[in-house]
């Protein structure tokens, strides 16, 4: 038998996202959706459940430096923190049909990211059919001195719940 058709694929893949974020919900184990998005796991970012808030972490590795006469964390890294602790926030809060896609991320870089691991904490500021919005705060040792801010706009297909119509006969 050759390769299944595209929209069999599609509908496994929706099937195999959909069971992935229900059992993270389930264990508060995040490791399965991580898998979902290989360049976060390449940079060493990792989710957790840290009382009741869906963190994102950073791990810290040398080759993040962007400025090594300080040394200071690249930007780029602050900036996929963001984006993939806004994405993991979306699945934590509403089931989609596909990784959703970035439209557009705003950082202001409010101080240097040393080179020890940061934080990240997303929430949902507007939910829609087809778009959702996150803010986002990024820190390391101190919650409370941010490094980092950012939006994040997601384009997004959510699961739909509700049975479609059947169709007419067909004429004959």
């Amino acid at each position: 038998p050759g390769p299944r058709p595209r929209h069999c694929r599609q509908e496994h893949a929706v099937s195999e996202l959909v069971r992935r974020i229900a059992e993270a919900k389930a264990t508060g184990d995040y490791r399965a959706l991580l898998d979902l998005i290989p360049y976060a796991s390449w940079l060493g970012i990792d989710a957790a459940l840290i009382d009741g808030e869906l963190v994102g972490k950073l791990r810290f590795a040398p080759e993040l430096i962007g400025n090594p006469a300080l040394p200071a964390l690249h930007g780029g890294t602050i900036g996929a923190l963001i984006e993939s602790t806004a994405i993991f926030r979306l699945f934590w809060d509403a089931e989609t049909v596909v990784i959703p896609k970035t439209i557009n991320l705003t950082v202001a870089y409010l101080r240097s990211g040393r080179p020890v691991d940061t934080y990240a904490l997303a929430r949902m500021t507007k939910h829609g059919r087809r778009v959702a919005s996150a803010w986002v705060e990024v820190w390391q040792e101190d919650r409370q001195r941010l490094i980092a801010t950012g939006t994040v706009n997601l384009l997004i297909e959510p699961l739909r719940t509700e049975t479609p119509e059947a169709s007419p006969p067909a004429d004959r």
